[in-house]
């Protein structure tokens, strides 16, 4: 039997790269190099990092029950059994922290995740569809972000009643605005491209335009706004608690902890300063990752910087 000629067999390496299967996984990984070499974006990252393993294993983290009172115990200063003291009720600061950025964390991500996939949703079939599709979903648009979204949060939850629940409800129900916005004016510009017109042509049906052409397009810049936007839902989740309407005592939340220890300002003043710090560290977190994520994901940014 006649071997194969040494010419038939397929080369490893292609001219212009190393071969075939790293041009293919390139393009996922230049992002991610792009995002790690950015000391900023990479600081912003292990902070995200560092909070979410917190929160996900705080009851492995926390040394005490962060609900438990000890009339005995209040007021205390740092030691051994209580890292960050006590608050006035005896119950353990620390722990009351790391299980309060499972709520805060927890209910701005998700509460970022179901606005996120809304507010695509309406801007595709927006910018799709145009017409009297568009003109009635952007005038709900235009009427939400019309006034202060803080505003439209109390008045939801004030007609609801206080609650975590309610505060996630009026998160999403206020916030998917600004996303639909964004989504509707990429939708509009990619429907002109080259692209789009050639897969019309070759009788791409409306779901599959949207779904395989032109949706892949408008990902990026959204995933950039909602790693941006997740910071403004934590400070919107906080003020909320501040006011009394987000979680109620005794459940551990950094805005509750802020409402519960402003009567001790002057006396406790680090009561107020460790879940302010919390917040602020989230918040500089998720801004700092996505401004890398938006470096990484837009080469004219990239090539701007």
């Amino acid at each position: 039997m006649t071997a194969l000629p040494a010419a038939t067999a397929l080369p490893l390496d292609l001219p212009g790269g190393p071969g075939v299967a790293q041009d293919l996984v390139g393009p996922v990984h230049r992002p991610v190099r792009t995002l790690l070499r950015d000391p900023l974006a990479a600081s912003g990252l292990a902070i995200v990092v560092i909070l979410g393993l917190a929160a996900v294993f705080a009851p492995l983290l926390a040394p005490h029950d962060p609900t438990v009172v000890d009339a005995t115990g209040r007021l205390a200063g740092s030691s051994r059994d209580h890292p960050l003291g006590t608050d006035e009720l005896g119950r353990d600061v620390l722990s009351r922290l790391l299980f309060g950025a499972r709520w805060s964390l927890g209910i701005a991500c998700l509460a970022t995740a179901v606005v996120t996939v809304v507010g695509i949703a309406v801007g595709l079939l927006a910018g799709f569809y145009g017409g009297l599709v568009d003109s009635i979903l952007m005038r709900i648009v235009d009427v939400l972000l019309a006034f202060p979204p803080l505003l439209l949060y109390l008045a939801v939850v004030g007609t609801l009643g206080p609650g975590i629940r309610n505060v996630f409800l009026a998160l999403i129900a206020i916030s998917w605005a600004q996303y639909a916005r964004v989504v509707r004016g990429l939708v509009v510009s990619a429907r002109r491209r080259d692209y789009v017109t050639a897969a019309v042509a070759l009788g791409a049906s409306g779901r599959r335009l949207m779904l395989r052409h032109i949706l892949p397009n408008v990902v990026s810049p959204v995933v950039v706004l909602a790693s941006l936007q997740v910071g403004g839902m934590i400070l919107a989740l906080a003020a909320l608690g501040f006011f009394g309407l987000g979680a109620q005592p005794p459940t551990p939340e950094w805005g509750t902890m802020i409402n519960q220890s402003r009567l001790f300002l002057q006396s406790e003043p680090t009561l107020m300063a460790y879940p302010g710090l919390a917040i602020s560290l989230a918040v500089l977190g998720f801004n700092l990752l996505g401004d890398g994520l938006r470096d990484a994901l837009d080469p004219r940014s990239r090539k701007a910087r």
